[in-house]
């Protein structure tokens, strides 16, 4: 067997109850790291943390909210005596146009999509600055760079998120922490918030099938794939890597 690429590192996954979150989760636990997995949905998590096993915590977490980071980072510190790594995966995608969204709709995907990442960095860095450093990484997406009419809140809070991630990533270079954090550009992957955004529309199927022909590759991605990113920025192969962002989209972008 091959040696664990994260033996003995700790690490907290939000959005770890399903999808690329709990794919994160999964491959981080076989490469030997600790997990402390978030999420809204507490049966889900539940579930999650059971299917995970002995290296694997859950707490419900609404990672909009302040006031609920503090509990996850006290478990880290209860647990694990610190923290390495933080991945900011949980986030929310609501179809709507300029004209279409309402105020309410918009203010909750920056909540849960950026005020988050926002909320984690900032506790993250405060556990890990002075602890021999880490690695965060912030879930951002190619719809960061790619405009769609029907995804103006997303797209926005997207891109907010992968330019967040280069200014904390300068800010903990330039004052020594040790800490690097990167973002993860998905593209169209195979997930419960998936087929939430199926849902919402009249003629799902066909929705489905105009993402897949979206990506060169012929197929839309899996968790796995965006967790075989995550292992390698967390890594100690990626030592000399902060600030980048990551395009894992079957040549989406390209396309």
């Amino acid at each position: 067997m091959s040696e664990q690429k994260l033996l003995g590192k700790r690490a907290i996954v939000t959005g770890g109850a399903t999808g690329i979150g709990f794919g994160i989760a999964e491959r981080f636990i076989a490469e030997g790291a600790r997990v402390i997995i978030t999420d809204i949905d507490a049966a889900g998590g539940v579930s999650a943390a059971a299917k995970l096993g002995a290296n694997c915590q859950f707490m419900h977490h609404d990672v909009s909210l302040a006031e609920e980071w503090q509990p996850v980072f006290a478990l880290a510190e209860e647990a694990f005596s610190g923290l390495d790594i933080l991945v900011n995966v949980a986030g929310v995608t609501h179809m709507g146009t300029i004209e279409e969204m309402s105020v309410e709709t918009w203010d909750k995907t920056m909540a849960i999509n950026l005020r988050s990442c926002f909320l984690g960095c900032q506790g993250a860095i405060k556990l890990m600055k002075n602890r021999g450093g880490g690695a965060i990484i912030n879930m951002a997406s190619v719809s960061a760079f790619r405009p769609q009419a029907e995804l103006v809140a997303y797209n926005a809070s997207k891109a907010g998120v992968d330019m967040m991630t280069k200014s904390v990533a300068l800010h903990c270079a330039r004052s020594g922490y040790d800490i690097r954090v990167n973002s993860i550009n998905p593209g169209v992957i195979q997930t419960d918030m998936l087929k939430k955004v199926i849902s919402q529309v009249e003629d799902g199927e066909a929705l489905m099938d105009s993402y897949k022909a979206m990506h060169p590759i012929g197929r839309i991605g899996e968790p796995k794939d965006i967790a075989a990113m995550a292992l390698y920025l967390v890594g100690e192969e990626a030592s000399f890597i902060t600030g980048a962002s990551f395009t894992v989209d079957g040549a989406l972008m390209n396309n």
